[in-house]
């Protein structure tokens, strides 16, 4: 049987996966930010208060997480990482870490619901730094001119998926429709994102985020 601190017990380890407050969570998931702040937890007369299990789908499908790995949060003891971590596409080896071009990053098969890597057809690439450190990263090759000044046909892009994003953080962004934009982050509401293009010849965009597919954020570039 389920219990209240174990419900809640998941959805704060869950929360902490993504870098993310339990209000940040229930932003994210378009809910109040109070949704889940420890004091809605219990009523005014000391009554238990449960997450809706709307709320519960929202934050799922807000941070590609399964009903399975939502359930593993719940066991004692159990480490909010390693638990996600487990069942994600890890680096090949050593320094190696998954490498796709943007062209075919806008393909299906390639990611799994959260963003991060999966299928076949990856090619592999160094990673400067450790990777043990950064579970999940993988790497995009720039392709074309679309992106400069800042990035050149050519050059590699590190990204984290499922990594905590700020206002004016370089990312990637896929939408449902498999089209793939490296943008800088304007500015997140619960129902929409505005992005600003690298290269000036390109409009900003807004996004419904019912329209987005993942994000993830840029954390190293070979210029």
């Amino acid at each position: 049987m389920l219990s209240h601190e174990q419900i809640w017990e998941a959805i704060d380890r869950l929360a902490e996966r993504h870098d993310l407050t339990p209000s940040g969570l229930a932003r994210r998931a378009g809910l109040d930010p109070t949704s889940f702040n420890k004091s809605k937890r219990l009523s005014a007369d000391g009554r238990l208060r449960w997450p809706s299990t709307e709320s519960i789908a929202k934050v799922l499908d807000a941070t590609g997480a399964s009903m399975e790995q939502f359930l593993a949060f719940m066991r004692p003891g159990a480490n909010s990482s390693a638990e996600l971590a487990s069942e994600r596409a890890k680096p090949p080896h050593g320094g190696a870490i998954p490498l796709l071009g943007f062209a075919q990053a806008g393909a299906g098969g390639f990611f799994d619901d959260g963003g991060f890597p999966a299928g076949q057809g990856w090619d592999v690439v160094e990673f400067p730094a450790a990777p043990s450190q950064k579970s999940g990263v993988y790497a995009l090759e720039v392709q074309g001119e679309s992106m400069m000044p800042l990035y050149r046909d050519g050059d590699v892009l590190i990204v984290e998926p499922g990594a905590q994003v700020r206002r004016n953080d370089r990312i990637v962004v896929r939408t449902r429709e498999g089209e793939v934009m490296a943008k800088v982050l304007l500015r997140q509401s619960p129902r929409s994102i505005e992005l600003m293009s690298l290269n000036p010849e390109h409009p900003n965009r807004t996004l419904d985020l019912s329209d987005v597919d993942w994000i993830a954020r840029i954390i190293w570039a070979s210029q």
